[in-house]
């Protein structure tokens, strides 16, 4: 896929994923969730640090400062305003073609822009599915952005597996929804939550 294909399911993930951050309540921030030692404040700041800070660093070719690792961005009550606006910005700087070519150091290895941009496209969508299942809330997502993380779950699985970012296969209907079924081929069981396929 290109540029022009993938910035706009950027755009709709990041969206959606500022809409479940704002719905996340203070009170919550300390219940579990399905993602093993993981309770809803440490996958949130797992979440925000990669898809709005990461995602920007990507983009500039820079490495994420560790004063940023080390954050606990749910400590600040505004948390959900501030990273909403932190995921403008960084998506912002992806509708230049230009950050989307070349590759990305990532210290150990190198990537291709595109295909790590849509990776972190994936990490919006997959936490934000979790966080949106720790939290009570629905999750939704069009038919495009869907197919889109399947194909990056199909692609990269056998990655994300060893180093633990994705269990094992959950089975499901072959004619399940296309992003259950990328939900479950990530490790997770796409009946502990409610998604929803977006028809815009």
């Amino acid at each position: 896929m290109t540029h022009e294909d993938m910035h706009p399911y950027m755009i709709e993930c990041a969206a959606e994923a500022a809409r479940v951050a704002r719905g996340v309540p203070a009170a919550r921030l300390a219940d579990p969730t399905h993602c093993p030692d993981w309770d809803v404040r440490a996958l949130v700041n797992h979440w925000v640090l990669y898809t709005s800070y990461g995602l920007e660093h990507r983009a500039r070719r820079t490495q994420l400062p560790e004063e940023l690792t080390a954050r606990d961005f749910t400590a600040d009550a505004d948390w959900a305003e501030v990273y909403a606006a932190q995921l403008d910005r960084a998506v912002a700087l992806w509708a230049d073609p230009a950050v989307w070519e070349g590759e990305v150091d990532l210290g150990m290895a190198k990537m291709p822009a595109a295909e790590l941009a849509s990776m972190i496209i994936k990490e919006m969508a997959v936490h934000g599915w979790d966080v949106a299942t720790a939290t009570g809330q629905e999750y939704r997502v069009s038919e495009g952005a869907a197919r889109l993380v399947h194909d990056v779950v199909e692609t990269h699985g056998a990655l994300y597996r060893q180093y633990d970012g994705f269990a094992d296969p959950v089975p499901v209907p072959e004619d399940a929804p296309v992003f259950d079924r990328a939900l479950a081929a990530s490790g997770r069981d796409p009946r502990l939550g409610t998604g929803a396929l977006r028809s815009d």
